[in-house]
């Protein structure tokens, strides 16, 4: 081989050289592009996971130091403080039970003797109550007596109810109840 390339001219020689360069300059670039993907893959499969999807090293990164001018905008935005007042809504506890049904009252004196007791006022609690196709409000009066020395309050007691300080009867559960399970009919 040594003899052949002696009988080649000067340009043939200089485009055999040329073109052996330019086929290892290819090599050497599919070689580092080879070895890139290797790496990346390695990263992928035997790196921890923040590292295993890195972005490429050539691309700019974001300047997080900024200019004396930009800092001075950045406080005046601070500065600035965004005032408001929170609204609350007008809730002002149960909806009251409708004027229009009939009301049943039922009045509970305190047990024992009232004879030497002053009555200073009374408690009312309103409870909603149904009786088939017939809406009525069963309203408790329980009064309050003190004696005349002003030791303590004596007042009647309650009757138990169904849900403790809640509206709705037994009736009214019993018939809410009836109709959702028995009749399968909506809560509404």
């Amino acid at each position: 081989m040594g003899t052949a390339l002696e009988n080649l001219s000067k340009e043939a020689l200089l485009e055999l050289v040329s073109s052996r360069n330019e086929a290892l300059a290819e090599r050497d670039e599919k070689i580092e592009y080879l070895e890139s993907q290797l790496a990346m893959y390695r990263r992928m499969q035997f790196g921890q996971k923040r590292e295993r999807f890195e972005g490429d090293p050539n691309q700019t990164e974001l300047p997080f130091e900024a200019t004396p001018v930009e800092v001075e905008q950045q406080q005046e935005e601070i500065k600035q403080k965004i005032e408001y007042t929170r609204k609350r809504p007008n809730h002002k506890g149960r909806a009251k039970l409708p004027e229009h049904l009939p009301v049943q009252e039922i009045e509970i004196y305190p047990e024992g003797d009232l004879t030497d007791m002053v009555c200073i006022g009374k408690e009312i609690t309103e409870e909603l109550e149904c009786e088939p196709a017939k809406f009525y409000i069963k309203r408790y009066i329980r009064y309050k007596y003190t004696p005349k020395n002003g030791d303590g309050v004596k007042i009647g007691e309650l009757p138990e109810r169904v849900i403790e300080r809640g509206i709705p009867g037994a009736g009214l559960l019993a018939m809410i109840l009836t109709g959702k399970y028995q009749d399968h009919l909506p809560l509404y």
